[in-house]
């Protein structure tokens, strides 16, 4: 199962002080305006928690899924010392144009205990992906490439890119749907649909996958804004394996198509400023 994640500166003034009332034969002295320099802005951060359920495949070919628990992170604004800023100060707004950030994906132990129809096969560990994502977004369109690399469970590269028409049928509710293609190196394909010989079986032979598209699917997404801070926000997912990742026997005993949904309560934090 899958684990899928305004400047503020103060200026300090002198007050002047009031012109001394002057006679005929008396002048006023105005003194001298007293400015203080600019007090250096505050660092500021601001960041999107989300918390709630999944049902995802129980492993990479299940033909039934599992229920566990959805977290995700996502950075919206930072603002540094020097003035420097990066993001959108307003935590609900899609950046536009083209931006840059960091890509992240948690694949859970597959216990081939667990699964009478994966018996003799080895255990999997849980995997962690970190990676680098790029996107260009505008007000009703964006799309995007993430890659990543693998650690713990699998030690592979993957990438996948996607596109989504956006709608906005109100100031709170946005709306996404559009395709996904991911794809994996051989060390990736090795580990979740390959088959050594010696874990081969007459149920499950021998298989030796080389690495590339290992699905295409569509994903439909939807936000709703609460308040400032706020949200709920959901995905439903599927995905069809193709190439070698589908005819692993592992896909074949099991199924070719993955389905996902995923709902939770988004919260938005702001530290410093």
């Amino acid at each position: 199962m899958l684990i899928r994640l305004a400047t503020v500166s103060s200026l300090a003034l002198g007050i002047a002080a009031p012109a001394l009332a002057a006679g005929p034969e008396q002048t006023a002295t105005q003194p001298d305006v007293m400015v203080a320099a600019p007090a250096p802005a505050k660092p500021k951060l601001m960041f999107t928690l989300r918390g709630g359920v999944a049902s995802n495949p129980e492993y990479f070919g299940s033909d039934e899924n599992a229920i566990g628990a959805d977290l995700g992170f996502s950075f919206n604004y930072l603002s540094l010392r020097n003035g420097r800023t990066f993001g959108n100060p307003d935590p609900w707004a899609d950046s536009m144009g083209l931006t840059f950030g960091g890509s992240f994906r948690f694949i859970e132990e597959r216990k081939t205990d667990d699964f009478n129809e994966l018996a003799g096969l080895n255990d999997i560990d849980a995997a962690a992906e970190l990676g680098v994502s790029m996107r260009y977004g505008t007000e009703h369109f964006a799309a995007f490439g993430e890659v990543r690399r693998g650690f713990g469970g699998h030690e592979g590269w993957v990438g996948e890119v996607g596109a989504d028409a956006i709608l906005r049928p109100t100031d709170r509710l946005r709306l996404s749907m559009g395709p996904r293609l991911f794809f994996g190196d051989d060390a990736y394909s090795d580990t979740y649909f390959g088959i050594t010989a010696a874990e081969s079986s007459a149920a499950l032979p021998a298989y030796d996958p080389d690495g590339g598209m290992v699905s295409a699917g569509v994903e439909f997404g939807a936000r709703y804004q609460i308040n400032d801070v706020w949200g709920l926000e959901g995905a439903v997912t599927w995905e069809k394996f193709t190439d070698d990742a589908a005819d692993s026997p592992i896909v074949q005993q099991g199924s070719d198509e993955q389905w996902g949904v995923r709902f939770g309560v988004t919260r938005v934090f702001s530290i410093g400023g």
